[in-house]
């Protein structure tokens, strides 16, 4: 199985700053892919960003520009540096990976608790 635990979420004021972080354990062969999904209340979870571990990169519409998403493929961490922060950014956000326990296994989904991000405006 792989944990994934996420920190950094808060509150903050509109045009401010935080980062995300999420780390994972447990029993890792490799990761192929990390990422940040979201979901406000009565909405869809919706994709925030997700970077490969070659380092290919995706953001959602509504972050390009604002949202920068690293990833440390030797730590199985990943980032996500948000900047200019809007009120349409408050929702929960989740870590997501694509792992494998051994080599001949596929890829599965995993997901963290959740961290809540709420932006005043």
């Amino acid at each position: 199985q792989v944990q994934l635990v996420e920190s950094g979420g808060g509150l903050v004021q509109a045009g401010g700053s935080l980062r995300l972080s999420c780390a994972a354990s447990g029993s890792i062969f490799s990761i192929n892919v990390m990422g940040w999904y979201r979901q406000a209340p009565g909405k869809q979870r919706e994709l925030v960003a997700r970077i490969t571990a070659g380092g290919t990169i995706r953001y959602g519409e509504s972050v390009k520009g604002r949202f920068t998403i690293s990833r440390d493929n030797a730590e199985n961490t990943v980032l996500l540096q948000m900047n200019n922060l809007k009120p349409e950014d408050t929702a929960v956000y989740y870590c997501h990976a694509e792992a494998r326990n051994v080599a001949t296994s596929p890829y599965d989904d995993y997901w963290g608790q959740g961290t809540q991000v709420t932006v005043s405006s």
